[in-house]
């Protein structure tokens, strides 16, 4: 036992202990207040940007499956007004489904076939344009500014020629890799069809289920934020659908009206590439003022082009902002950018879901920062461009 005058055991890890925390202290103090502030955020901010790389990773990873996942859902929005419009007139849940897969396929086929029949009407002709515009492009090799001789250019053609099939062992080795691709795709696409219909047939069957997977406390948040991201999805799709429509419209009617050929096609382009906002419809609509170069001279192309740039302007500066209104709130600089970066990451799908994805995240972000879910008001502010100040929960 110790006497009344002797320190216990612990005193000298105590002693240690606390001088650790003078030093500390002192070492704390001695680091400006900035950089201290610096370091805290960028911990954090790693930690952040490491679990984003993961998940990017694991998604990379499972693209099997998540593009058929994204899809379907993207689909299951676009069909979401009508399928609930049918519901709330007391049609039965089986034939509203049937009656929204079967009449996108039935679309989709008209689509398909009006293609087809134009491209069957109008081969030959497009055949014969297409040798014309090449002799013509070859007696502007002799006669124009370079002055080739015809050994010149049957040179470069030949050189062109064996470029080819020195090239063509690789193709061939590609073949397995792109009938590969092609069972992807089909197997993709019969994923998707199934989880179409699980979407439309117990889309809230699953919801519930997805939310007992978070803990009992968070569940009137998460359930808030998902169904507000969800109505911002329904809200996009269903206006990305019409912007399409009114691009391909515009664009196809424009290239009919002018002559050039393969219009039906081209404004089927259209449509699909104007899901890819901002640069999908003028990336496709290129096309058609290459068709009417080729085939048609250079002022009929540049009418083409005035086509093209009108009905994006009209996109962009009128359609956009009138029909998005506030349903989608993501500013055109977050467009470009998520597009962009969603390219740069997973080629033409991450391209498409991008913007839906970022105008998700972006409810989600707000309703949680605002908690909505405790005063039952939607999301009024945007993550890069507030348009309402934030309103504040008056407790009483």
């Amino acid at each position: 036992m110790s006497g009344p005058d002797e320190k216990p055991r612990g005193s000298l890890f105590d002693a240690v202990r606390d001088r650790s925390r003078v030093v500390s202290t002192e070492t704390s103090a001695a680091v400006p207040h900035g950089l201290r502030v610096a370091t805290a955020y960028s911990w954090r901010l790693i930690v952040v940007a490491a679990a984003i790389g993961v998940g990017v990773w694991l998604v990379i990873q499972l693209k099997l499956l998540v593009i058929p996942l994204l899809i379907a859902i993207l689909i299951t929005a676009l069909l979401w007004p009508a399928f609930t419009w049918m519901l709330r007139r007391r049609v039965p849940r089986w034939l509203a489904i049937v009656i929204a897969v079967v009449g996108t396929i039935a679309i989709v086929s008209g689509l398909l076939w009006l293609v087809v029949w134009q491209i069957m009407q109008q081969w030959g002709s497009v055949q014969a344009s297409t040798v014309a515009a090449i002799e013509q492009f070859r007696q502007y090799l002799i006669d124009g500014p370079l002055h080739l001789s015809e050994d010149q250019i049957d040179d470069l053609l030949a050189q062109g020629w064996t470029f080819l099939q020195q090239q063509a062992e690789l193709l061939w080795s590609g073949a397995l890799a792109i009938g590969s691709t092609i069972g992807h795709v089909v197997t993709g696409a019969v994923l998707a069809f199934f989880i179409l219909l699980c979407l439309l047939a117990d889309g809230a069957g699953i919801w519930r289920w997805t939310l007992r997977l978070f803990p009992k406390k968070a569940r009137p948040a998460a359930d808030g934020a998902g169904r507000a991201g969800w109505i911002t999805v329904v809200n996009y799709a269903r206006t990305q659908l019409l912007v399409a429509t009114i691009d391909a419209v515009g664009i196809g009617l424009g290239a009919a009206l002018l002559g050039v050929p393969l219009a039906i096609p081209v404004a089927v382009l259209v449509f699909l590439g104007a899901f890819v906002p901002i640069v999908g419809a003028v990336v496709t609509g290129t096309v058609a003022v290459f068709l009417a170069l080729v085939y048609n001279g250079p002022w009929i192309a540049l009418w083409m082009l005035v086509v093209v740039l009108g009905v994006q302007q009209l996109e962009g500066h009128v359609l956009q902002p009138l029909l998005m209104g506030s349903a989608v709130k993501v500013h055109p600089l977050a467009v470009v950018l998520v597009v962009a970066g969603g390219a740069m990451i997973a080629g033409i799908p991450g391209a498409l879901f991008a913007v839906p994805l970022a105008a998700f995240v972006n409810v989600v972000a707000v309703y949680l920062a605002e908690r909505a879910w405790e005063t039952g008001a939607r999301p009024t502010g945007d993550l890069i461009w507030s348009t309402v100040p934030r309103q504040r929960r008056v407790r009483s």
